[in-house]
């Protein structure tokens, strides 16, 4: 048997990366799942986003566990493409139990010349949206009176990176989001945490861009990046996106029902270092 066994879990980004694993895991503790992504290219963002072709995989994929799945191309910065989402998974699956609320993207820029629109997809996709799929889940949940939400912050929501003070705020927003709306459904017997990953090994950071941030010079290779990085984290290496999965899995969980409004890190103890701009050891 199963954790879940039984319940339905809605996965925002869940195409691939980080948000595909936690659809894995959780199906594989016996959830029934359903993945919304985005599957489209947002001009502003560097790297090549998720698309199509990634969430057919993926509903192919977790369709091995045995569970349902449904999936659906969705932006969440789109209010109402994510509220008929969440009216049609209830309608299909008959409910929300779960949410992995995980969708997101990062950029760099220095915040005097950074232009508008890098600025506003930052917020509308990592802050926004996290409130409109809140705004869809909350009442479905508070009528049932049961529900798990889990947002995914960053150690970014707890402390300053320099290039990235559009993603440090939205990320900061999460976080004083989630303790408000934490307090809102409490009373509903609905529970709600964010998780703080530290540097995960994923699309978001598999590319030149990122290399040459981490690896300190422009054209560093992926072995630079990896061995650079580890001074982010206390216990050193990258994270790898399951490592996230189980503490999802946690915070979904009966394990966890005494557990709300917490700022969960799974960062190998970045936070007990002083900060991004410790040397390279």
């Amino acid at each position: 048997m199963g954790k879940l066994d039984g319940r339905v879990a809605l996965v925002t980004g869940g195409a691939r990366g980080q948000g595909l694993s936690h659809a894995h895991v959780l199906a594989a503790e016996g959830a029934d799942i359903a993945v919304v992504d985005i599957c489209e290219q947002i001009e502003t963002v560097p790297y090549a986003m998720s698309t199509v072709d990634d969430l057919t995989r993926a509903h192919k994929e977790l369709e091995e566990h045995g569970t349902r799945v449904w999936t659906r191309q969705v932006d969440m910065r789109d209010g109402t493409q994510v509220q008929t989402a969440v009216d049609d998974i209830v309608a299909e699956l008959g409910a929300v139990d779960i949410a992995a609320v995980n969708h997101g993207i990062w950029t760099r820029g220095d915040f005097w010349d950074m232009p508008d629109d890098v600025w506003q997809d930052m917020i509308d996709v990592n802050l926004t949206a996290v409130w409109r799929a809140l705004r869809a889940l909350g009442p479905h949940m508070m009528s049932r009176r049961s529900g798990s939400i889990i947002l995914t912050a960053s150690v970014n929501g707890k402390e300053g990176q320099p290039g990235s003070a559009h993603y440090t705020a939205a990320k900061h927003g999460v976080l004083g989001l989630m303790k408000s709306v934490a307090l809102e459904l409490a009373p509903y017997g609905v529970r709600v945490n964010a998780i703080m990953p530290g540097f995960v090994d994923s699309g978001m950071t598999n590319w030149q861009g990122c290399y040459d941030m981490t690896g300190g010079k422009p054209g560093s290779t992926r072995a630079e990046h990896e061995q650079n990085s580890r001074h982010w984290h206390a216990i050193g290496g990258l994270i790898e996106p399951n490592e996230i999965s189980g503490a999802v899995v946690f915070l979904a969980s009966d394990d966890a029902k005494r557990i709300t409004g917490i700022e969960m890190p799974v960062d190998g103890g970045h936070l007990l270092l002083p900060g991004f701009n410790t040397a390279p050891v």
